[in-house]
């Protein structure tokens, strides 16, 4: 461990009970995507007590500024650091002391951790400035869990001046006090998907005279299936998820009208081109087949979220050093799940982190993220911020 990283992880360990304690205030008091009001009011009380100047970016985030001191050893550095704010429509069932107080809202995902985490590591960098050169942008970023916020944050420009972009999240199948710190694809794109369904009425006795659009629907979700089977490499990771039929209006009515809603998962840019013009295609042919006709409707949540070969091994670097080589995950199964950090790291190179908060002696911690009993060993906040301070500083100093 380097002396700068000596110091900023001793401060962060200092500051554990404080960072703690937000994380519990921001788990009493979710609120959903587009709605943080207060969460973004919180952060910028916290940001007032630093003596750091803020402004609002994609309506409820939370732009900040941190300068170096030190005498850069080339030319001036900067990075961005990320936090999702928002929590998710989940009723808590679990009862810990910090349990939500907002009825049919919940930090489910673990987002509470990272804006505390990220405040934790901001009140660590404001005081030691004068252990790194260049500058640090930190970005609190609203509607993740509905891939809303990153797009406007980078299309803004307010993160171009950057040479790097990191973002961590919490991973209750991962080991309290380890991170996973992988190059290339982790998370796949999330594309939004309703399939229109036009059929022609007609009493069930008499199909002849319509043309059914349940039958149709049917035959859709059945046949999407083949393109990630008979159409996809079997060495390839794709999902065509359909999670919402509704068709007909009666029982003895061959139904004119159907409706489906899905969604496509892949790891690359070039097999989700692939994979949405297949179904669009297959839609519309599977319908004119029967004597209908369908029309599909696309919302791009988030890109695939590739990180950065040389950016990884900067964080591995400093991660290893850290907390030791034996808690730095290299390598894993990436997740279907998508998160819109993938939007940062398309315009300035960058690596996610997923930061252990898994402890089998707490079993809430365990659970699946979007559980209502979902929870997370706070040691991970320590961890956390451990890794936004120092990476930063490593990268800005050229250490890494």
């Amino acid at each position: 461990m380097t002396e700068t990283q000596k110091r900023l992880y001793e401060q962060v360990i200092a500051d554990h009970d404080y960072v703690v304690a937000l994380r519990r205030e921001f788990h009493r008091h979710p609120e959903l995507a587009r709605e943080e009001h207060e969460t973004a009011a919180r952060i910028e009380r916290e940001l007032d007590s630093l003596g750091l100047s803020h402004r609002r970016v994609a309506g409820t985030g939370v732009y900040a500024e941190i300068e170096g001191s030190a005498k850069p050893a080339g030319e001036k550095r900067c990075i961005v650091l990320r936090a999702d704010i928002d929590a998710l429509p989940v009723t808590q069932e679990n009862d810990p002391e910090y349990k939500s107080l907002n009825p049919g809202r919940m930090h489910a995902c673990g987002h509470d951790g990272h804006t505390a985490s990220l405040i934790g590591a901001a009140r660590v960098l404001q005081k030691s400035r004068a252990l790194f050169a260049g500058k640090v942008i930190l970005t609190w970023q609203p509607g993740e869990e509905i891939g809303y916020g990153a797009r406007p944050i980078v299309q803004s420009g307010a993160i171009d001046e950057a040479g790097r972009s990191f973002g961590v999240h919490v991973a209750p199948n991962v080991p309290v006090g380890s991170v996973v710190l992988m190059p290339g694809p982790n998370n796949a794109s999330v594309d939004w998907f309703r399939i229109r369904v036009h059929g022609l009425g007609a009493h069930v006795s008499t199909p002849e005279q319509g043309v059914d659009a349940a039958y149709i629907a049917s035959q859709i979700v059945v046949a999407a299936q083949a393109l990630v089977t008979r159409r996809t490499s079997p060495m390839d990771n794709v999902l065509i998820g359909i999670g919402k039929i509704s068709a007909g209006t009666a029982y003895n009515v061959v139904a004119q009208e159907a409706e489906l809603e899905g969604t496509i998962r892949v790891l690359t840019p070039e097999l989700r081109r692939l994979t949405k013009a297949r179904l669009e295609a297959l839609a519309k042919q599977t319908a004119e087949l029967f004597g209908g006709t369908a029309e599909l409707e696309w919302s791009d949540f988030t890109s695939p979220l590739i990180n950065d070969a040389q950016a990884a091994a900067e964080a591995q670097k400093t991660a290893a050093a850290l907390f030791g080589e034996e808690h730095v995950i290299r390598s894993r199964e990436p997740s279907l799940g998508g998160d819109d950090f993938a939007e940062y790291i398309l315009r300035v190179p960058g690596v996610y982190a997923y930061v252990g908060s898994g402890n089998p002696a707490k079993p809430d911690t365990c659970v699946a993220q979007h559980n209502s009993r979902f929870d997370i060993d706070e040691d991970a906040l320590t961890v956390a911020a451990a890794l936004y301070a120092c990476y930063a500083a490593d990268y800005l100093n050229g250490a890494v």
